[in-house]
């Protein structure tokens, strides 16, 4: 009895691994960034421009179906952009005065998608949404071009990166238009839009007592392609 049962599920085993295909590429990604910034009314934290930024990595789509993958990978991804503040004017003066700071940040990501794709609607040519999100980590920040900062308002200097936390995460939809060049190589394009969920800041409210006070990436870029 255990002789056919085992025989059995190694024909289902030998039936899906044949019926997945596993596609890898790499992606290139330009990119517009910017910082979601919120704090109570006092404070006036917003954000006030976008960053280009540009990322990439590698594509990894695991078809469980004719028209559906499972896509994940990894990228190396720039975020960022530039916040205002209302803060105090320095240790010995407390009248308020209007700040910037422009923020970069460089992440290691893993999205964690779905990709549907419809039939051709051209030869060779197909459209494909996603949806899912994205898991991250920092592994460097500068603020106004430096990797220390000296804040003003207190006189005391600190490490940029040091002042967000290291994990981050994102809702991610996306569309785009896949077409096949040959057997085993496609080329893809199309815009996706990343939605920070996690508030990355660690010295506004923390060191600097600005309560309540909350920075979330936001990203919007253009996917290039290349699968073989």
């Amino acid at each position: 009895m255990k002789k056919p049962l085992l025989a059995l599920l190694l024909l289902g085993m030998s039936a899906g691994a044949a019926s997945a295909q596993v596609e890898i590429g790499l992606k290139l990604s330009p990119s517009v960034t910017h910082l979601r910034a919120d704090s109570p009314t006092g404070q006036n934290f917003q954000s006030e421009k976008s960053k280009v930024s540009l990322g990439g990595g590698l594509v990894v789509d695991y078809f469980f179906g004719q028209n559906y993958a499972f896509s994940t990978g990894l990228f190396l991804t720039g975020k960022g952009g530039t916040i205002a503040y209302l803060d105090q004017t320095s240790p010995t003066n407390t009248a308020l005065v209007v700040r910037k700071q422009k923020i970069g940040l460089q992440y290691l990501e893993i999205p964690v998608t779905v990709k549907l794709f419809t039939n051709d609607i051209a030869t060779d040519t197909k459209l494909y949404f996603q949806l899912g999100g994205s898991v991250g980590g920092l592994i460097g920040g500068r603020i106004d071009g430096g990797k220390r900062i000296t804040d003003p308002s207190t006189g005391q200097e600190t490490e940029a990166v040091k002042h967000f936390i290291i994990p981050d995460a994102a809702a991610l939809i996306g569309a785009g238009v896949e077409y096949q060049l040959g057997q085993n190589t496609k080329v893809f394009t199309g815009l996706s839009y990343h939605r920070g969920l996690v508030n990355i800041d660690k010295y506004f409210d923390k060191s600097r007592g600005f309560q309540s006070a909350s920075l979330k990436n936001d990203e919007v870029a253009l996917d290039l392609g290349l699968k073989f």
